[in-house]
């Protein structure tokens, strides 16, 4: 490594430096440098990871054999910068794994020693970014349940100071990030509820309106209504849906209801979807 006149060629040092070399390298890493098979050892999860469980890692289960896309890594220092109360929880990690916590916990399982990374320091200007890109990795992934939506939009909103500027970050309506955190103040008996699928999303954000400890109470007396309707009905066949109204029949339907925009709201969140909510705001925003 050592050049003609006993100048040294850092490039060729760097790469020759092991685990087990004295030589301290403190040169930063240039952004964006890809190191592969980076041992498990050196790198450790994402203390702010907003899921709050990895769940079945069946679907990565070849990574044992090849993986298909690298993780993307801060330095351990960049991190500290941020979050020095952290030292502790990242042992002797040396990188730390912003987006590509459930490969990291596939290789442990399935054996696979190293992983392959791109070093991101950029991402830890401030904890905003690094927060941010976080979240939005696993916003959208079916496995990211709403519940750990709801806590990723909660952390975003607290670091930047506002739902409206978390809003815009997240590329989302600020009524969608109101009824994501309205769903944190569910009865814990709920939030399971919820999670299992048991309770219906659009009831989850309407019981969120109730006062804690009567939900439990108010979401039984649901159930309860629901099931005599039924009961009552005793097989009847459901009637087929009827056609949406015109524009024009929609107008004059608003024009009757003679209803201020706050109410309008309320019940437009309890009859539509997030999905059909997102249109709606797109056309109302949608120059014609």
């Amino acid at each position: 490594m050592a050049r003609k006149g006993g100048r040294v060629d850092l490039a060729s040092l760097a790469t020759s430096v092991g685990d087990r070399s004295p030589v301290d390298v403190t040169v930063a890493a240039p952004d964006g440098l890809f190191r592969a098979n980076v041992p498990l050892t050196q790198l450790v999860a994402n203390p702010r990871n907003p899921r709050s469980a990895i769940r079945n890692l069946d679907d990565l289960e070849s990574i044992k054999f090849r993986q298909l896309q690298p993780g993307t890594v801060v330095s351990r220092a960049a991190w500290l910068a941020l979050w020095p109360e952290d030292e502790q929880g990242l042992d002797q990690a040396q990188w730390v794994v912003v987006n590509g916590c459930r490969r990291l916990a596939a290789a442990h399982k399935f054996g696979r020693e190293g992983l392959d990374v791109v070093i991101r320091d950029s991402l830890a200007a401030d904890r905003e970014t690094i927060l941010w890109a976080a979240v939005v990795e696993n916003i959208d992934r079916e496995d990211f349940d709403v519940l750990e939506e709801a806590h990723a939009v909660e952390l975003m909103v607290t670091e930047l100071g506002g739902a409206g500027i978390a809003a815009k970050r997240l590329g989302r309506s600020e009524g969608w990030v109101s009824q994501r955190r309205a769903l944190l103040k569910l009865a814990p008996e709920l939030q399971k509820s919820l999670r299992a699928g048991e309770l219906a999303l659009r009831d989850a954000r309407s019981l969120a309106t109730v006062p804690q400890a009567e939900q439990v109470a108010a979401w039984q007396a649901a159930q309860e209504r629901e099931s005599q309707q039924k009961s009552d009905e005793g097989g009847k066949p459901t009637p087929a849906p009827a056609e949406p109204p015109s524009p024009k029949a929609a107008v004059r339907a608003l024009r009757r209801l003679r209803t201020d925009p706050a109410t309008l709201a309320t019940a437009v969140r309890d009859v539509f979807t997030d999905e059909q909510i997102e249109e709606l705001v797109s056309a109302l925003s949608h120059d014609e």
